[in-house]
């Protein structure tokens, strides 16, 4: 299986039509993905924009069963044909555990491993370097439009707040990593 094809087609299938400004997220970061696969092993590589491509699929209308899109995308991976690893790193990307905590569902999301490397910090620096609309952007850009375009109240501005400094770490360790093997990221 090809998994970078399969992850478009899952992705475009869940995403086009019923959120094409999420379509054209997922294949921002999924791009962006790509470029940090060049850290990786090409299998790592791959699973890295597969991933990158899924992230957001839990938003799906048909698959929204908690509200919480890391869990209800990952729960949906996890029910087809999906590698385990490429399912936990939809669970837990861009620090999904801090809004599970929010939300009250941690222990929903426990059913997942954070894994914490590399590969899981290139994912979170894809999202959170690139806009709604799939274009680059800075960590602190997305994390200012995030708060803005939710407000002051919500609670994924509570989220954001709490995970800013572990988002910001992952960024920036991605951008040390991809600076010193000479790839151009920006």
């Amino acid at each position: 299986m090809d998994l970078v094809r399969w992850a478009r087609k899952k992705a475009q299938t869940k995403l086009e039509t019923m959120l094409p400004r999420r379509w054209a997220h997922v294949q921002g970061v999924g791009a962006r993905a790509a470029v940090a696969g060049a850290l990786f092993p090409d299998d790592e590589a791959e699973l890295l924009t597969a991933a990158g491509l899924l992230h957001d699929i839990g938003y799906a209308p048909e698959l929204a069963h908690t509200q919480f899109h890391p869990l209800d995308g990952a729960r949906y991976l996890a029910a087809t044909d999906a590698p385990e690893r490429l399912v936990h790193l939809v669970a837990h990307h861009s620090c999904a555990y801090r809004e599970a905590e929010l939300r009250d569902l941690g222990g929903d999301l426990a059913e997942f491993t954070d894994e914490t490397t590399p590969l899981r910090d290139a994912l979170w620096w894809a999202d959170m370097t690139t806009t709604p609309d799939g274009r680059v952007t800075t960590v602190d850009q997305r994390l200012n439009e995030i708060q803005a375009r939710y407000g002051p109240t919500d609670l994924v501005t509570s989220f954001i707040h709490a995970a800013c400094s572990e988002l910001t770490a992952a960024v920036n360790r991605t951008e040390e990593r991809l600076t010193e093997a000479g790839i151009v990221y920006a």
